[in-house]
């Protein structure tokens, strides 16, 4: 998809708005693991979330070779339409977005605040994303895709970041959405020739990429209601699947309820805040304990944009506060 050099320019110009995240090595999580541990800090993005990468990078391509385009359309559940609201702020390209009926009332917020106008329509990011498809054609308007070898290589920049900060990683526990993120660690890893094992993580009540690693071809969802939405599809993407495939060893679904109480984990061992996604790749690591010891573990946690209610429900409700306390 890309060379290491491509990798690099990508880098340099995420770099002009994004200053390198941390990666941290934290002793109270490495305790919870019994293993050594490193997070990656994607919700320290100016917009909270990894994806901010992938939009500077398509955008920079749309405008040199496009420079004439009317305006961006794309569909969300938050983060990617955070990404391409501040992406084409800074390169001067209207936007707009369409989310689902319901969605992140804080995302919406943000999303409107760097610029976007936002469509509200359907019941889920499906949905969304059909009537966005729709509206391009009717307006003339660029579609941007939710996974695409351009927002693929802006993400990846993170990976670059993390394998040249920790080489020695023995594994990488990596959400997936519709699958930018997780490709990226897998191409940025093969490109440094190192031989981290990267693990994706799903939703138990989204997991059309899980059931289509296991399958070998694309696995489609009726629903996909999950309370982290940034795992919440339904149609996986053939390319990234095929990279997936490729290049994972596996793919661990999580319960929302192991996710919560990842939440609730970062909260009190690093005093950071992710969102359901975020959290997801701790939840798989503590789900897979006891094949971790002694080993030097990667997660990446992709955003911080979870909602005041949920957070307040998952994390701030009295009986979730005690078992946090009692745990750590």
């Amino acid at each position: 998809m890309f060379d290491l050099k491509q990798l690099e320019h990508a880098h340099a110009i995420v770099a002009e708005a994004v200053p390198p995240t941390p990666a941290h090595a934290w002793p109270l999580l490495a305790r919870r693991l019994g293993a050594s541990v490193v997070v990656k800090h994607e919700n320290h993005t100016p917009t909270g979330a990894f994806k901010v990468r992938g939009g500077l990078v398509y955008l920079d391509r749309l405008k040199r070779e496009r420079p004439d385009t009317p305006g961006i359309i794309s569909a969300t559940r938050g983060n990617h339409g955070q990404s391409l609201a501040f992406a084409a702020g800074r390169y001067r390209v209207p936007v707009t977005i369409h989310v689902p009926r319901g969605n992140s009332v804080e995302k919406n917020r943000a999303m409107r605040a760097f610029g976007a106008e936002l469509v509200e329509h359907g019941e889920d990011f499906q949905a969304a994303r059909e009537e966005a498809c729709r509206r391009a054609d009717a307006d003339g308007l660029h579609m941007v895709p939710s996974f695409h070898p351009d927002l693929v290589l802006g993400v990846a920049t993170y990976a670059l970041e993390l394998f040249r900060a920790a080489p020695d990683l023995d594994l990488l526990y990596v959400p997936i959405g519709q699958g930018s993120g997780i490709c990226g660690c897998i191409l940025a890893r093969d490109l440094l020739g190192l031989s981290t094992e990267i693990v994706g993580v799903q939703s138990t009540l989204a997991p059309s990429y899980a059931l289509s690693f296991a399958a070998g071809t694309v696995v489609t969802t009726e629903t996909s209601n999950t309370l982290a939405d940034g795992m919440a599809t339904r149609i996986p993407d053939e390319d990234a699947l095929g990279l997936i495939r490729k290049g994972a060893s596996r793919i661990v679904q999580v319960t929302d309820e192991e996710i919560a109480s990842a939440i609730r984990a970062h909260w009190t061992d690093t005093h950071n805040l992710a969102e359901g996604a975020g959290a997801a790749a701790l939840a798989a690591a503590l789900q897979e304990k006891s094949s971790l010891e002694g080993k030097r573990v990667g997660l990446i946690l992709s955003g911080g944009n979870i909602d005041f209610d949920l957070f307040r429900t998952w994390v701030m409700a009295d009986d979730a506060v005690t078992g946090a306390r009692a745990i750590a």
